[in-house]
Formats: structure tokens, C-alpha cells, sequence
């Protein structure tokens, strides 16, 4: 696999270690997907500032213009919105309900799991019982249920997709829990009067973070595709809001006449998706030192 060597950029002063890490030959699929995931990140942060128009906007004397245009680069809808704005604003909503879910579904289930390997007996055959049920459950029937119910809305979304995964970070954290608990570091400070939540919270959560964020990598792209598909089936993002989602559900619609309008947010779905995997596979490779 071709590398990008990082390493014969010229640096001013010390590099802290993250620099020195990203500095080592990075395959170029990942210098590519570290790009990308980098482009996504700045254009949530900076939308309001690099969006052309207002995504309510409507300019229909334009309606369904075709891209490469100077006043609408990717071109409008069928209501004469341009695509680009639209697409910005809804990288950025796409990224806040991947990333928030994502973070609440690692922390309830590394809670869990932390509570398991603690106090074992009942309460860990209680977090592994409902580690099972929620595997077996059809999470996508169930999303559809709540939001027909209840309305969608962003907070419920958020929440609703961080219940998504919870149970690998559950496994996970228990077997890793246990398994640091029986060496003799854990056992040290536990002798040395250390509380069972600063030995778990200073001395065990440390040196299983990197498995624990690895597998965020993996979950992220799946909570990014099952917002999608609940946006494009309508109970996702609700208008006037927008989502990658909420785009390629109302672009179907013209997919024969204005295939722009479906097609840029499905290749940023995509490509974001991709470049999260791409990662998260290289970082899995770099700090599992099992596999090294």
C-alpha cells in the first residue's frame, strides 16, 4: 500500500506526541480519510461563515438548476434552494447526531461494564442480560416506533441513536475491567487506600481507552447511516432543518431530472463513512498491541 511519509515535514519546536505519532508512514487511504474526516469537521464548525445562502432560501427562477453555475455551484432543488448551502448545513447536523450519540452510547456502556467487572454476581449477569436483549433487539423497527410516537426532534434523536452499540462498549469494558483488575497495578493501588472509582477512573479507563475508542470508530459510521436512513424514511430531521439523510430522501424524488440533489449528499455519506472505517482500522492496528 502506498504510504504518505509525514515524517520529512519540517516542525518548529518540540512536537507533542500526537504530532510525532501522525508523523510516522500513514497509508495514503487513511492520509486520505484523515483529510476528509479533517474537511468535515471545519465545514461543520465554520457553517454559518462558508454557507452561501440561507437554506430556506428560494430563488425560483432557478429551480432544479444544473451544477457549475457561479451563483449555485452544486446547482438548487425543485424549490429553487441551493444544494450547496444545504449540503454544509446538514454535514454539520449530520456531524452533531453522529458525534453526541456516539459519546453517550461509549459512556452509558463503558458505565455499564465498569459496573459489572466491580461488583460482579447479579449485577453483572443483570448488565450482560440486558447487553443481550438490546443485540437482539431490532434497533431500527424500534427507532421508527419511538419517533412515530413521540415526534422527532433533535434531543430525542441524539438520545435515541446513543442507545445504539452501548452493549460492545458494555463487553468490552467488563472484559477489559476484569482483566486489568487481576494485574498487579490495579491490585497495588488498591492496597495503597485508593477508592474503587479512582482506580477505575485513573488507573483501569487509561489503559483500555484505546480499544474503548477504536470501537467508537466503528459504531460512529453506523449511528451516521441509521440517521440517514430515518431521515430519508421522514422521521428523522424534520424541515426546515436538513440532514445528509433528509437531503437524499427528498432528492429520490428527482433523481432522474436533478440527480445532483441526491447524489452530493449520498457521496459525502459515503465518503465520511468510508474514511471513519479507514481510520478506525488503522488506529486499531497501531494501538492494539496484540496484533502488532
Amino acid at each position: 500500500m502506498a504510504t504518505v511519509d509525514l515524517a520529512a515535514t519540517p516542525a518548529s519546536g518540540k512536537p507533542n506526541r500526537l504530532i510525532s505519532f501522525l508523523r510516522r508512514n500513514v497509508p495514503l487511504s487513511v492520509a486520505f480519510g484523515l483529510l476528509w474526516l479533517a474537511a468535515m469537521v471545519l465545514t461543520a464548525v465554520l457553517a454559518d461563515y462558508i454557507r452561501p445562502f440561507n437554506i430556506t432560501a428560494m430563488d425560483l427562477g432557478s429551480r432544479l438548476s444544473a451544477p457549475g453555475g457561479l451563483k449555485h455551484l452544486l446547482g438548487t432543488d425543485e424549490l429553487g434552494r441551493d444544494v450547496l448551502s444545504r449540503l454544509i448545513q446538514s454535514i454539520r447536523v449530520s456531524l452533531v447526531i453522529a458525534f453526541g450519540a456516539t459519546i453517550l452510547s461509549a459512556l452509558f456502556g463503558t458505565l455499564l461494564g465498569f459496573l459489572a467487572a466491580r461488583f460482579r454476581g447479579f449485577v453483572e449477569h443483570l448488565v450482560l442480560m440486558l447487553a443481550d436483549f438490546q443485540a437482539a433487539l431490532p434497533f431500527l423497527i424500534m427507532s421508527l416506533a419511538v419517533l412515530a410516537f413521540f415526534g422527532s426532534s433533535m434531543l430525542l434523536l441524539v438520545c435515541l441513536m446513543g442507545f445504539y452499540g452501548w452493549e460492545r462498549y458494555a463487553r468490552i469494558a467488563r472484559g477489559l475491567a476484569i482483566s486489568a483488575g487481576a494485574q498487579g497495578y490495579a491490585a497495588a493501588v488498591v492496597q495503597l487506600g485508593a477508592t474503587p472509582s479512582r482506580v477505575y477512573l485513573h488507573h483501569i479507563l487509561p489503559n483500555v481507552a484505546s480499544t474503548l475508542i477504536v470501537s467508537m470508530t466503528l459504531t460512529f459510521p453506523e449511528i451516521i447511516l441509521m440517521e440517514s436512513g430515518l431521515s430519508f424514511l421522514g422521521l428523522g430531521v424534520q424541515p426546515p432543518e436538513t440532514s445528509l439523510g433528509n437531503m437524499v430522501g427528498f432528492g429520490r424524488e428527482y433523481l432522474t431530472r436533478a440527480p445532483w440533489i441526491m447524489l452530493a449528499p449520498a457521496a459525502v455519506i459515503m465518503l465520511t463513512t468510508l474514511s471513519i472505517s479507514l481510520v478506525g482500522d488503522w488506529l486499531r492496528d497501531k494501538l492494539d498491541p496484540t496484533i502488532r
